[in-house]
């Protein structure tokens, strides 16, 4: 059993240093270097950032909300305002 598991582990060093040494390495560190490049020639953000910059217009969506119904109560009162300080026309 033992002889059996130091053949894999024997196997699996050898795929391994394989790998390694063959141009599948190279390529991939060639893609992965690549890629990081393009990424950051392009304008992109964290998903942190972008969860945060969500969460700031949220709060900026419901502050205009507040401001637009605030608004419509002032209106209103000065609608009610204005209507009572106007005096009938005399005929």
């Amino acid at each position: 059993m033992n002889t059996r598991n130091d053949f894999f582990s024997q196997l699996q060093q050898n795929l391994s240093d394989l790998i390694a040494n063959s141009p599948a390495a190279d390529l991939e560190k060639n893609v992965k270097a690549f890629m990081g490049q393009t990424f950051n020639r392009m304008d992109l953000l964290t998903r942190d950032e972008f969860d945060s910059q969500v969460a700031v217009l949220e709060r900026a969506l419901a502050r205009v909300a507040a401001l637009e119904q605030r608004v419509q109560e002032l209106e209103a009162q000065l609608g009610q305002k204005s209507s009572t300080d106007e005096k009938p026309a005399e005929s």
